[in-house]
């Protein structure tokens, strides 16, 4: 036998091996993708309760922050007279006029103005919140009146 005579019996051997080689390996692939899809869908169900219930928890969490923020002035660690207190809600809880009851009643002549911002728990402060204490500890406050012309 000659060389040209195995010529295409090897190319035919070669493209059949590479063609069943190719078809096994997709349906390792496909077998392998459907036992991880199916895992996947069980870990859905079996988390999905899980992940309901620290939905409500946080947003029970945000609700309880947020009726803390608008009662603080009536809480015993409140250090001001409520009164004084101003919600503004975003980017700090309070701008605390302390004193200007006294002021109004003609006690005294001084306030002293403090932001606040109200955590529960650990909460920490937003960057824009650090960056507005930044600016009061830096004293970078100052007074400025508009005046609006007549219309």
């Amino acid at each position: 036998m000659q060389l040209d005579d195995l010529f295409i019996p090897i190319i035919v051997s070669l493209v059949l091996g590479f063609t069943l080689g190719y078809f096994f390996v997709k349906a390792q692939i496909t077998a392998i993708e459907g036992k991880y899809r199916a895992e996947l869908e069980t870990w859905k169900i079996q988390a999905e309760g899980e992940i309901r219930k620290d939905s409500v928890n946080r947003a029970r969490s945000t609700l309880k922050g947020k009726i803390a923020e608008q009662m603080a002035p009536v809480l015993p660690e409140f250090q001001f007279n409520p009164a004084d207190a101003r919600f503004i809600g975003s980017p700090v809880d309070y701008i605390i006029f302390d004193g200007l009851t006294e002021v109004a009643d003609e006690k005294s002549r001084k306030i002293r103005i403090v932001f606040m911002d109200v955590k529960k728990g650990t909460g920490a402060l937003t960057r824009t919140q650090r960056v507005i204490k930044k600016a009061v500890e830096d004293k970078a406050v100052s007074w400025q009146t508009m005046k609006i012309a007549d219309m």
